[in-house]
C-alpha cells in the first residue's frame, strides 16, 4: 500500500503542468520588463529636454520699446519682438482731434528677417541695455519717456531714457518710432475705411509720400487694411490704386 506522503507527491508533479517554474520564471520577466521601458522612456525624456532647453531659451528672448508722451499721438505705445520675428504692438491715442478720450490699439505682425536681426545684433552692441543709456543732458528738450528691454531665459535688462548717445541705442530708437509711425497708419485707414471713406485719399497720399523717402518701414505689416481697401469697389479707383503702390513696395 501507498504511503499518502508518496500518493501526494505524486499527484503534485501530475497536476502541475511542465515548465510552471520556466512559465512562472517568463511571468516574472515580463512583469520586469514595463519597468525597464518605463525607466529607458524617463531617461530619454530627460535626455530630450536638456538637448532643448538651450534652444528654447534662445526661441523666447525678446526686445521691447515702449515710449510715453503726454500730448502727443499716440500718447503712448510698445512693440514687443521675439527672437522668432513675432511682434505685438500696442497704443493709446486719439483717431481725430474730435476724440473725448483714447482708443487702445493692438496688433500682431510678422517683422522681416532682415530687421529682426538687426535689432537683436544692435540690442547686443548696446550690451543688452545693462547700465545707463541716457545722456543725463537736462538742458535737451524732453521727447519723451523712452525704455529699451531685454529678456530671455537668463537675464532680463532694461534701460529709461529720453535722450541716448549710444549709436545702437539711437538707431533702434528711430527703428521703432518708425515702425509705430507705420502701424498707426494701419490704425487710421482701418477707422477710415469703415466710417470716413472720402479721408483715405489724403491718408494714403501722405503715406505713400512718407514710405518713398523712407520714414515708413516694414510695410507688410499693414499690408492686410491695405489689400481690404484695394479689393473695395465702393472706394475710388484713385485711392485704390494708391493703396496697390504700397502693397508693391511692401513687398520689395
Amino acid at each position: 500500500m501507498k504511503s499518502p506522503r508518496r500518493f501526494l507527491e505524486k499527484s503534485r508533479r501530475w497536476d502541475t503542468p511542465r515548465g510552471f517554474r520556466f512559465n512562472q520564471g517568463r511571468m516574472s520577466f515580463q512583469r520586469m520588463r514595463p519597468n525597464r521601458a518605463r525607466s529607458t522612456f524617463l531617461l530619454f525624456f530627460l535626455t530630450l529636454c536638456v538637448a532643448i532647453i538651450p534652444r528654447s531659451a534662445a526661441q523666447t528672448a525678446t526686445i521691447t520699446y515702449s515710449q510715453d508722451f503726454p500730448g502727443s499721438d499716440p500718447a503712448h505705445y510698445s512693440i514687443a519682438v521675439s527672437k522668432q520675428g513675432h511682434a505685438k504692438y500696442e497704443s493709446a491715442g486719439k483717431l481725430s482731434n474730435d476724440s473725448d478720450g483714447f482708443e487702445t490699439y493692438q496688433h500682431e505682425f510678422e517683422l522681416s528677417l532682415k530687421s529682426r536681426d538687426r535689432i537683436f545684433e544692435l540690442a547686443r552692441q548696446a550690451n543688452y541695455f545693462a547700465g545707463h543709456v541716457d545722456s543725463a543732458n537736462s538742458k535737451l528738450a524732453f521727447t519723451g519717456a523712452k525704455k529699451l528691454t531685454y529678456q530671455d531665459e537668463q537675464r532680463i535688462h532694461s534701460a529709461t531714457y529720453n535722450y541716448s548717445r549710444l549709436p545702437a541705442v539711437e538707431q533702434l530708437t528711430s527703428f521703432f518710432q518708425n515702425l509705430s509711425a507705420t502701424l498707426e497708419y494701419g490704425r487710421r485707414l482701418i477707422y477710415y475705411h469703415r466710417y470716413q471713406k472720402l479721408a483715405l485719399d489724403e491718408e494714403l497720399k501722405r503715406m505713400e509720400a512718407q514710405a518713398k523717402d523712407g520714414t515708413l518701414i516694414e510695410l507688410q505689416a499693414v499690408q492686410p487694411v491695405l489689400e481690404e481697401i484695394v479689393a473695395d469697389s465702393s472706394v475710388l479707383n484713385v485711392v485704390r490704386a494708391r493703396a496697390q503702390r504700397l502693397v508693391a513696395l511692401g513687398n520689395i
